[in-house]
């Protein structure tokens, strides 16, 4: 059986407040990401995929370069959450204790382990132009996006992140009540699997976190169910990296390098 992290509970119906009846509910945790003993950030999160979640939110912040950064890792539950113990390498640890931040994060939302505003804007190098898509496969790729949501089939309370090959067949998905932390899972899976060639698509709407976690692994091509925001547009124009929007059946708005993209 495909994992879900939900929970059953008693809820009640507006048309029959006197008949209780379980309805599944999403679970949601506080995960802490704890660097050689010293925990740097705090998440709300769905308790599955932790691993995947360690390796690309370290990826996608600059923590690692590679995920052979990353000595160990072991996920260790608490009365309180869940601790994902993270052991670095010497050099890595060292930069990261250079430039060290606490920060309690809340699903969805806050740009994830910064505390002073210069900090948002951490520099990016451009993206090549190696890859390409034709939006006939798209519509193939978003049929496909609710295989990888079995919690939120049950709860319609997740976003989910999916890997698309160049033909439109998703490789891979991950789901999370946070569209952050669900691509940043998926960024975790894709460096440490031998995944195609592709690019990302996401339920969610694309704001300038999302863009600058995918750029950062290297993504060339973002592809999101809603809208983008002003920030999130200017940052993919600048990163070279092609940004799509409100991506439905038969339609889908072109924010950034189209150059990219085929009919």
């Amino acid at each position: 059986m495909t994992e879900v992290a939900a929970v059953r509970y008693p809820v009640r119906q507006r048309q029959a407040l006197t008949c209780a009846q379980d309805d599944w509910l999403a679970q949601e945790v506080p995960v802490a990401l704890v660097y050689n003993g010293i925990s740097h950030v705090v998440m709300m999160a769905s308790p599955k995929d932790l691993p995947a979640f360690a390796y690309g939110f370290s990826l996608s912040e600059g923590i690692i370069a590679t995920p052979t950064d990353i000595v160990g890792l072991d996920v260790v539950e608490s009365g309180q959450g869940i601790e994902v113990q993270i052991e670095l390498s010497s050099r890595r640890f060292m930069a990261l204790k250079a430039r060290r931040r606490s920060m309690a994060g809340r699903t969805g939302c806050g740009v994830c382990g910064v505390e002073q505003l210069a900090e948002i804007d951490r520099p990016l190098a451009p993206l090549p132009f190696t890859r390409t898509f034709s939006f006939g496969h798209l519509d193939t790729a978003l049929s496909q996006l609710r295989r990888f949501q079995p919690t939120g089939d049950l709860t319609g309370c997740t976003h989910v992140a999916a890997w698309m090959d160049a033909e439109g067949t998703l490789v891979a998905g991950v789901e999370d009540v946070g569209r952050h932390v669900a691509l940043d899972k998926l960024l975790g899976r894709r460096s440490r699997e031998a995944w195609p060639e592709g690019a990302v698509v996401v339920s969610s709407r694309a704001s300038y976190e999302m863009v600058q976690k995918a750029a950062a692994c290297g993504v060339e091509m973002l592809f999101a169910a809603s809208a983008a925001t002003q920030l999130a547009v200017q940052l993919a124009e600048r990163c070279h990296l092609t940004l799509v929007g409100f991506c439905k059946p038969g339609r889908a708005t072109v924010y950034s390098h189209p150059q990219r993209l085929r009919p």
